[in-house]
């Protein structure tokens, strides 16, 4: 018998979620032969076999999250005949290892303070003992904290796992809050000579570049175990693009020595990829600096944005509205671009933000040229 463990992905990922096995128990495959496809940091990867051999036991079942290390599935490896492995679809789930919710850990995290038969009634009534308010006089749970969080949350769906996109975000969301201190400055500016002859997204693209030619350290990587910042040359910008299942951040590498005409193709590329659930995982990985376009969304000027490790910096763009602005010292309205530059303020210094915003901001105001 040979076991198989999740191998490392890459860039430290560590977990998983099965989406599709395309083997089933009992078939015979070929070494490199498609095992499993996985979700993992908003990309489905295919997972080939590293063995030939007879699949003995597939470890979960579709949505279902696994670990980097732990079991996948097992080998025998004992038939040494030739095979050309098999096409195989789903597999069946009453043939698959238990799922997360068979293996839950009981109910209330041991932080929680509270008396055997309280954790006794929290587990029949399946209530998280961290989630309800304590108001013993030791700081306990009582009873009635338990009964009177049960009566609040009675009308409520069933808390359930978060899954897929919304999974990975909730992980690089906790990593940035717990690894970045965010600092933001807002600005907006004057794009009534070019909003209606130009691309908008190529233009915020293009005043990014100038913006990191203006105040490199902002399009760099900082690691924060070894204390160590690297500057890059290349612009590989990450574009957030919202979908039903969650945010996703697509790259587009070396933006500033493409032109617009590929600049375009490749975000109409890059959307039909990310909405097909098609991008390779690699095209997921090693952005330098973010660009989210929200004003697209019909509301919002400016955002504290949250930025993603190792990146140091995530440019917002707001809805373009016209706008009340003095302009050759008369009161006119304009349509006005707001901008929103979120930076970690361990590596860069307000006034290194501020070149950065100040040039892309000239950049956009040149108008249609």
């Amino acid at each position: 018998m040979k076991t198989f463990l999740l191998p490392d992905l890459g860039e430290g990922l560590s977990e998983v979620e099965i989406v599709t096995w395309h083997v089933h128990e009992g078939d015979r495959v070929v070494a490199d032969q498609p095992l499993v496809s996985v979700e993992t940091d908003k990309a489905v990867v295919e997972v080939p076999s590293p063995h030939s051999g007879t699949v003995v036991t597939l470890h979960g079942k579709p949505g279902d999250i696994v670990r980097t290390g732990e079991p996948l599935a097992e080998f025998d490896l004992g038939a040494k005949r030739e095979d050309s492995g098999t096409v195989v679809g789903r597999m069946p789930e009453a043939r698959l290892a238990k799922g997360p919710e068979e293996r839950a850990p009981a109910m209330g995290r041991p932080s929680a303070k509270a008396m055997p038969a309280v954790r006794a009634l929290a587990r029949k009534l399946g209530i998280d003992l961290s989630a309800v308010d304590a108001t013993g006089s030791d700081g306990s749970i009582t009873m009635d904290d338990v009964k009177r969080f049960a009566s609040v949350i009675a009308d409520a769906e069933p808390a359930e796992p978060l899954r897929g996109v919304r999974r990975a975000m909730m992980h690089k969301m906790g990593q940035s809050h717990a690894e970045i201190v965010p600092a933001s400055i807002h600005d907006e500016c004057d794009v009534e000579d070019w909003i209606d002859k130009g691309d908008t997204t190529v233009r915020l693209i293009r005043g990014m570049v100038a913006g990191c030619r203006a105040s490199p350290v902002l399009n760099a990587w900082y690691s924060a175990q070894g204390m160590t910042l690297r500057v890059r040359k290349d612009i590989d910008l990450g574009i957030a693009i919202n979908t039903e299942d969650g945010l996703f951040v697509a790259v587009m590498r070396d933006v500033g020595n493409r032109d617009d005409k590929d600049l375009r193709g490749g975000l109409q590329e890059m959307k039909r990829c990310v909405a097909a659930r098609e991008i390779p995982l690699e095209d997921m990985q090693g952005a330098t600096i973010t660009l989210s376009n929200f004003g697209v969304f019909g509301t919002g000027r400016f955002a504290n944005l949250v930025i993603v490790p190792p990146q140091v910096a995530i440019v917002g763009a707001g809805m373009i509205r016209p706008r009340p602005m003095a302009k050759d010292g008369k009161a006119v309205v304009r349509r006005t671009l707001p901008l929103s530059l979120t930076f970690d303020h361990r590596i860069a210094t307000g006034a290194e933000a501020a070149r950065f915003l100040k040039a892309m901001m000239a950049d956009l105001e040149r108008g249609a040229g």
